[in-house]
């Protein structure tokens, strides 16, 4: 089967982590894979991937380049001479904007097209009021829209009219993490005990929250610190809160980590405390690396990943006094440390491993009228 994916860049980030993962176990497997960064030009992929995948920058096409055109038109022209001239079987498309430009490109040319959105549609808050009326206008005509969630599918049907047809897929585990040991539960360097957080340091993630709480039961826990790796435009006000708190030894934010399944390993616990999420690579990998952790109820995600708050300690996302109160639990109790991480690693390594999250796409091609069965360039045209 030839797949096209496309994807806004090939940074550090969730969706292009997740498609990085997809190409390859595509490819792997078989299937001819070209993946496409659409918005940005070359530059370094900052995940591996499978050698036979083909990793293209559209913004490098000359037809992108130059020409009397917008480079947005220029770009959708592009688009749809690729795709005349790959013939694939099927494309895939992560992110609003990418999954606009992949219908409006598209349209009349008869290949299947499933659009992925990779957070809550009802909340939201990264695209204006432009994009969000040409997902209204476009989305209707891919052959399926995917959310990641279970609880992602009624807003996206409130903000989408007429949807074709709705899939639910959630984000893989990276295959090689089911095989790694489970976080070790002992003391770190000089006994000291580590709560991580990960993320980009931006208001959803409001890491000021999760300041704020530790500033209320630091001083219960003397033996734990807060690392919250990820950089962004709240560092500045990050670093000044932490400051204003007293806590300039017991709170960290040491950037960017190329390595994230290490800085999690030599971590005790994990916090998220987001006030939207599409489906929290960060959360998963965590829990599946046997670490306890307490994350908010937010759409959307935690709620499905903990089971309903089985594997993982579930706090309201509004209410700070929950959160200060599950903290206090989750850094004052080992044995439900210890309990709820052994939980969790089994039931995420089991219900997210790479081949059952596979067998979910292969079911939602056969609804897009793609069979995974069928070679490269079989398919009626």
């Amino acid at each position: 089967m030839k797949i096209l994916l496309l994807v806004s860049s090939m940074h550090a980030g969730g969706a292009e982590r997740v498609a990085a993962t997809l190409a390859s176990a595509w490819s792997l497997r078989g299937d001819a894979v070209t993946l496409v960064a659409t918005f940005t030009g070359g530059g370094t992929c900052f995940y591996s991937l499978a050698p036979a995948v083909e990793l293209m920058w559209l913004a490098d096409d000359p037809r992108v380049k130059g020409g009397p055109l917008s480079k947005r038109l220029r770009k959708l022209r592009a688009l749809r001479r690729l795709v005349r001239e790959r013939q694939p079987d099927v494309i895939v498309s992560f992110l609003t904007n990418v999954n606009v430009v992949a219908l409006l490109s598209t349209r009349g040319l008869g290949v299947p097209v499933i659009v992925c959105e990779r957070t809550n549609p009802a909340a939201g808050t990264s695209i204006g009021w432009p994009l969000r009326w040409l997902r209204r206008l476009t989305y209707p005509w891919a052959s399926l829209v995917t959310v990641q969630a279970q609880d992602s599918v009624r807003a996206l049907r409130d903000v989408v009219a007429r949807p074709r047809a709705v899939g639910v897929v959630p984000n893989p585990l990276p295959p090689e993490l089911p095989d790694m040991p489970l976080a070790a539960r002992v003391p770190a360097m000089h006994g000291r005990l580590r709560l991580a957080a990960m993320g980009r340091l931006v208001p959803p993630k409001r890491f000021d929250w999760l300041i704020r709480a530790f500033a209320e039961v630091a001083g219960e826990f003397p033996a734990w610190d807060v690392v919250i790796w990820g950089e962004g435009p709240l560092r500045g006000a990050l670093t000044a809160q932490v400051r204003e708190a007293g806590l300039v030894d017991r709170v960290f934010l040491p950037g960017l980590t190329t390595d994230p399944w290490r800085a999690l390993s030599q971590s005790h616990a994990f916090a998220l405390v987001s006030s939207v999420e599409g489906f929290p690579n960060a959360l998963l990998e965590a829990m599946a690396l046997g670490l306890p952790c307490i994350a908010t109820d937010c759409p959307s995600g935690p709620r499905e990943i903990s089971q309903a708050g089985r594997d993982a300690l579930l706090v309201p996302m509004s209410d700070h006094a929950a959160l200060t109160a599950g903290l206090r639990r989750l850094l004052g109790d080992e044995i439900l440390r210890d309990g709820m991480a052994r939980r969790a690693a089994v039931s995420v390594r089991q219900r997210y491993s790479l081949p059952v999250v596979l067998a979910v796409w292969d079911a939602l091609m056969a609804r897009a009228g793609v069979s995974p069965s069928e070679a490269q360039g079989d398919r009626p045209r």
